[in-house]
């Protein structure tokens, strides 16, 4: 790819800004304005068609100005985007819009997505902890009543599940103590989808007492661990999508797809990097053709955990979202990450 003249990368970047400001095109007078260019409306009229015949800009029929393509799109934020720094509003935005679930990570990520979506004006998509780097950390048994215990389990990404286990035998000292001694030899420090009573039921025959009075814990252990597995996916803010022009008729059609469990899902785990983003015909989906996706990973303990992004339209403001998307990704690690620490 031939590298663009000073000018032209200038005349491009005026171009996404400007259009990602207005939503009009843009002609040679206002860039001519909007630069301060000591050339000649000619020259940024010829900058601007050549730049339309390299394929980073388009000229919309209706209009004698031009807008940016998505690989005009693509080279600004490889290229010609500022680096900012989050501004001070939308950092005090994020810390107090989260701040209140810190120590409950499925909660913490539910609101992470919210306030991204506010902020943004995009729809937002969020996985919670979970997937093969999950391990079981630790699991309490409560006893309600003779024959009820309440189990708690803990994961090493600091996922917290519970639930009710009714047993046919009585709840005695004995049950507890071999249970413990279970849970220690054959589950924690193991990864939670690893857990399943196939893979348990020789542990729980290998018990000194009746191994059919453990079983029902050691099945609701199963149950508990493998719902920690599963990465839990959210969506927030996809009414925002409604707002922009960009998508005409198309939204309810994009809209649907949002809806859509394993798509979604397949988008969130398919980015590889620390941080992406894809715009438009980068996506692997049709409804998404006229999309940008941001995604950043989210480290709880130093592991990738789960990720956070955002889907708008390709013309979105870039420059500030990114910032916003990093900045709330690395709080919500760091807050995982303290909570499970303290």
């Amino acid at each position: 790819m031939a590298e663009l003249s000073e000018r032209k990368k200038a005349i491009l970047a005026a171009v996404v800004e400007q259009y990602i400001k207005s939503g009009e095109p843009v002609g040679s007078k206002e860039l001519l304005a909007l630069t301060g260019m000591a050339v000649s409306s000619a020259t940024v009229r010829n900058e601007m068609s050549e730049l339309a015949s390299l394929g980073y800009l388009e000229q919309p029929h209706t209009s004698a100005g031009r807008i940016p393509s998505q690989k005009g799109y693509r080279y600004y934020v490889d290229n010609l985007m500022k680096n900012r720094e989050i501004d001070e509003l939308n950092k005090r935005l994020i810390e107090a819009g989260i701040s209140s679930a810190a120590g409950d990570p499925e909660k913490l990520i539910a609101q992470a997505g919210e306030v991204l979506a506010d902020l943004t004006k995009c729809a937002c998509v969020s996985t919670a902890p979970g997937g093969d780097s999950t391990v079981i950390r630790k699991i309490e048994l409560v006893p309600v009543g003779h024959h009820t215990a309440m189990l708690v389990l803990l994961t090493s990404n600091g996922i917290l599940k519970s639930r009710l286990c009714r047993l046919d035998s009585e709840l005695n000292v004995k049950i507890v103590e071999e249970f413990y001694n279970v849970v220690e030899s054959a589950i924690i420090g193991k990864s939670a989808s690893d857990i399943s009573v196939a893979s348990m039921q020789s542990v729980a025959a290998s018990v000194d007492s009746d191994p059919f009075a453990m079983l029902p814990l050691i099945a609701a252990v199963c149950e508990l661990a493998g719902s920690t597995a599963k990465s839990r996916i959210m969506l927030g803010g996809s009414s925002n999508l409604f707002s922009y022009k960009d998508y005409g008729s198309n939204a309810i059609e994009l809209l649907e797809f949002l809806n859509k469990k394993e798509p979604l899902t397949e988008v969130m785990s398919g980015a590889k990097d620390p941080f992406n983003v894809k715009i438009g015909k980068e996506n692997i989906y049709r409804q998404l053709e006229n999309s940008s996706v941001i995604v950043a990973k989210y480290s709880v303990g130093g592991n990738d955990s789960g990720t956070i992004g955002i889907i708008g339209p390709t013309r979105m403001d870039y420059e500030n979202i990114i910032p916003s998307v990093k900045y709330l990704t690395n709080l919500v690690g760091s807050l995982i990450t303290q909570a499970l620490e303290d």
